[in-house]
């Protein structure tokens, strides 16, 4: 990920913290003698004898994810057929614990205290590669890696009845908002009801608490880091992303589709920055799938790691050879669209995009200011294959978003542009139930001030919704 946690940090140090408990912590909450651990990504040959058939596919996957499939007249295939069971359980045999999966690209996570046993996996006939994607931290560094977080039973003592009352519907929201339409799609009522997010990002600090998103419609949670943990007691971050989209406080902060429905999914680990992460990125993206999720906006992104042998070359970013990018490139057709923030290493060495930002049939989602120009630290295509990226800009400076505080205040970043224009396509998904992902991308995509002469740092530019709108043609219109 482009370091969200420099944003994360920054954040916390602006909350007030409770100076003192009258509860004690419990003794376990640090371990300082944890065995060391290790995460390897195993890639299997084949999905032989799993008991599935694409003629069948009820018996894999979920109704809504068939009736998505369904609205589109997109078919069932290979990539759709679950991961073989047997070959998970001859992992579980062997001592290993499997953590996920992933159908998409046929691979599981294991893990192991010894990695010796690596080497009876390397000899099963059913697998074909093997990598390193995880390492434990030092047992002396846990303590100082969580005490940096806000992982607390007393985060509710964050929150501040601070309310603001500005004159415009939108609040501090106004030019985020204004500057793609949005407005005028929520005057016509297309306000994102009924429309499926799934948001896949870091914690989701107080997001159930804070009083401008309690009119949220929240279906679910989930949690691929810590599964035992919820994802309302960890990190800033996804709180951020969700009040661009979700917060409906009238006169104080309003996103571009309160009344859409979502499903937080938490795949980043705000304590290390590892190859794993795209592994549960990829199992998140499949949840969401199976949840029937419309849209997935993802405000992650991944280039350098903790352990250099796991960065990512420039070359990798043609969509097809990072994990996630994979996964990604895949999500159009299974009828999902996918929106991903471009990165924020634009004034860094790096300064391209990431992972999986690279991917086909999606939305890398650059950053610009209220003037609506580059900011500097949006990160530039294109892709390696030569493929146009950013796909899409937005908002990406000075944003208004809700803290785990719950106070309206600003933050900048790829990541919140991502989200603002995630809500503005789910109000066109609202009224042009049967466009298809790619043809809700090319409408946003022609719709936008630089369509004529798109390029590797505005991309297409910033998207026009009433004009996406005329685009798309009539909204009972299968638009394939």
């Amino acid at each position: 990920m482009n370091r969200i946690i420099t944003l994360w940090l920054a954040c916390l140090f602006t909350m007030q913290l409770p100076a003192q408990t009258t509860e004690s912590e419990p003794d376990d909450l640090y371990p300082t003698n944890t065995p060391p651990a290790y995460r390897y990504r195993v890639y299997f040959t084949d999905k032989e004898g799993n008991g599935f058939s694409v003629k069948h596919p009820k018996k894999f996957l979920s109704p809504q994810s068939i009736a998505r499939r369904k609205r589109y007249a997109l078919p069932v295939d290979e990539y759709d057929l679950p991961v073989t069971p047997r070959y998970l359980d001859a992992l579980r045999q062997l001592g290993l614990k499997v953590c996920n999966w992933s159908k998409w690209n046929n691979t599981a996570v294991v893990e192991m205290t010894d990695t010796t046993l690596m080497a009876q996996v390397r000899k099963l006939p059913f697998v074909k590669a093997d990598r390193l994607v995880w390492i434990a931290p030092e047992p002396a560094d846990w303590a100082t890696l969580l005490r940096r977080d806000i992982r607390s039973p007393y985060r509710q003592n964050k929150l501040s009845p601070r309310r603001d009352t500005l004159e415009n519907y939108y609040g501090h929201a106004t030019t985020q908002v204004a500057m793609l339409g949005v407005h005028k799609l929520h005057a016509k009522g297309y306000r994102g009801q009924g429309v499926t997010i799934a948001v896949i990002d870091a914690g989701f600090c107080n997001a159930n608490l804070i009083p401008g998103l309690s009119k949220a419609d929240i279906k679910g949670t989930r949690n691929y880091v810590q599964p035992d943990q919820s994802v309302y007691n960890d990190q800033t971050h996804g709180t951020q992303v969700l009040s661009c989209i979700a917060a409906n406080e009238p006169y104080s902060l309003v996103g571009t589709a309160p009344d859409a429905t979502f499903y937080l999914l938490q795949s980043e680990d705000g304590d290390t920055e590892q190859l794993v992460e795209e592994d549960n990125w990829c199992a998140a993206l499949e949840y969401a799938d199976s949840l029937g999720c419309d849209i997935v906006t993802s405000s992650l992104g991944y280039q350098l790691f903790d352990h250099k042998t796991m960065d990512h070359r420039y070359w990798e970013l043609d969509g097809q050879t990072a994990l996630n990018s994979r996964s990604a490139s895949l999500a159009a057709s299974r009828g999902i669209l996918l929106l991903n923030s471009a990165g924020n290493s634009g004034r860094g060495a790096w300064k391209k995009i990431g992972c999986p930002a690279d991917a086909r049939d999606i939305l890398a989602v650059g950053a610009v200011d209220t003037n609506r120009c580059n900011t500097l630290f949006s990160s530039v295509g294109h892709s390696a294959d030569g493929r146009i990226k950013p796909d899409l800009m937005a908002m990406g400076e000075d944003c208004a978003v809700y803290n785990a505080d719950g106070k309206p205040d600003t933050a900048d970043g790829t990541s919140f542009a991502c989200p603002i224009l995630c809500g503005a396509a789910a109000c066109l998904i609202q009224e042009f139930p049967y466009a298809r992902p790619t043809a809700i991308i090319r409408a946003l995509q022609q719709s936008a001030d630089n369509a004529a002469h798109p390029d590797n740092i505005f991309g297409y530019g910033i998207p026009w919704l009433p004009k996406a709108e005329k685009l798309l043609g009539t909204p009972t219109q299968r638009s394939f």
